[in-house]
């Protein structure tokens, strides 16, 4: 039923990118997941679509959402960083083993995505697509970077700079180099979403699942494009 999804239809839109776990002003070269945040603004109100750069995630239980999140941040009592102490985040993932997919990809040739055009958005969690007659089906989105995957070494990363995902995305906008996004959608009707638990164990709302390409392909529904930076002006407030 939503109209951003019928043939020919156009929306502007807003995003925004961002390391996950890290502080305002950190390095956007740190091995951590990539946010991407993007406002939909349809002729029939907002959607906001928030998504990660890997399509699993550290948990399949929202309630260990916050203590995962507390791992992330400055110990409380040294205010040390987890450059310097990263017990807490280790002793997580120790004990929440859930967690291992996210961590062989986090610890992989693609921990360090080289700026933000080069990788791709997934949104993760499982929606429903409901047609005008009512019917449903479930649905993964995904984002599919058309600049194609690229990333950096540790070593690499170090030797640019801290700014080099905004600065890139910045640069290359400006210059009328627009990067964009593929958008595209598996889908699962409600009884083969039944046997994929069935069958093969895969539960549509686990996090640390993908669902396989092969017996759910995936379907070109749109694109994505960012043809215009941001503006602010210098005399008024920001």
């Amino acid at each position: 039923m939503a109209g951003m999804f019928k043939k020919g239809a156009k929306c502007p839109i807003s995003a925004r990118f961002s390391t996950v776990g890290r502080e305002t002003g950190s390095s956007d070269l740190a091995r951590d997941p990539r946010g991407f945040s993007v406002k939909f603004k349809t002729q029939e109100g907002n959607w906001d679509f928030v998504a990660n750069n890997t399509p699993v995630f550290f948990l399949r239980d929202p309630a260990k959402f916050p203590h995962f999140i507390h791992t992330q941040k400055r110990d409380p009592a040294t205010h040390l960083s987890g450059d310097d102490d990263s017990t807490a985040f280790w002793d997580y993932l120790s004990q929440n083993p859930e967690s291992i997919h996210q961590v062989m990809i986090l610890m992989s040739d693609r921990g360090i995505p080289a700026g933000y055009r080069h990788m791709h958005g997934y949104y993760g969690h499982t929606l429903k697509l409901v047609n005008s007659e009512g019917e449903w089906v479930y649905a993964q989105f995904h984002l599919i970077s058309d600049q194609g995957i690229k990333n950096f070494t540790a070593d690499e990363a170090a030797a640019e700079s801290n700014d080099f995902g905004q600065k890139d995305l910045y640069t290359s906008i400006d210059k009328g180099d627009f990067p964009s996004w593929t958008m595209q959608v598996q889908i699962m009707t409600e009884k083969e979403a039944e046997d994929a638990w069935t069958e093969k164990k895969i539960n549509v709302f686990d996090l640390t699942h993908i669902w396989p390409h092969k017996e759910y392909p995936l379907r070109t529904i749109g694109k994505m494009t960012l043809n215009d930076n941001a503006k602010v002006s210098l005399s008024e407030p920001a």
